[in-house]
């Protein structure tokens, strides 16, 4: 069974919902969260399922070993499930495809630094998209720039505001984070 570690920073939707989904398959298992938030509502949601949910600072994170030997030690697969930080290099390297990240696009538009949650729903109302959707891919030294694994689309009316945005965008991530993160484990398994 393989282990997941999952990156979060703020209320931990995306993070509930991989633990769960993980919690009834062989596949892996979520042994942790790890956020960057002392106040994010993450934290009452692993306790509420028994994962354990460690704080961590910005010096332990890029300065010190600390996080860097929690991974090596402890994890198969990363997940980055709303976490805002860029991952230091010397993790990718260590964890080549195996850290997945959600963006709440279709890359390559409103990718990249500053590209999250409302920010891009406003850019998506703002340019008058006709669809919008999900990304799915893996971590590179760049913001939003590793190769997709998969992309869901939905599709959006005048009506729309930033707001039903999020929520169309929600459902999605719901729906399809944790099958693919299954996916991508399964497939370099076989």
């Amino acid at each position: 069974m393989k282990r997941i570690i999952i990156f979060a920073s703020g209320s931990g939707t995306n993070a509930e919902n991989i633990i769960q989904f993980f919690n009834h398959t062989r596949t892996a298992k979520v042994t942790q969260v790890l956020c960057n938030n002392k106040r994010a509502k993450v934290f009452d949601r692993c306790n509420s399922l028994n994962t354990k949910c460690l704080y961590f600072t910005k010096d332990d994170f890029y300065n010190t070993d600390k996080i860097f030997n929690i991974l090596k030690n402890e994890a198969d697969y990363i997940i980055l499930a709303g976490f805002l930080w860029k991952i230091p290099e010397k993790i990718i390297d260590v964890f080549p495809n195996k850290i997945i990240n959600i963006h709440p696009a279709l890359l390559p538009k409103y990718g990249g630094k500053g590209m999250y949650g409302m920010h891009v729903h406003k850019a998506v109302k703002e340019n008058n998209e006709s669809e919008t959707g999900i990304t799915i891919h893996y971590v590179n030294a760049n913001y939003d720039e590793g190769a997709i694994i998969f992309q869901a689309k939905t599709s959006l009316n005048e009506e729309d505001t930033p707001e039903t945005i999020a929520k169309k965008i929600h459902f999605l991530e719901q729906e399809y984070f944790p099958r693919v993160i299954e996916d991508v484990i399964l497939d370099i398994n076989e």
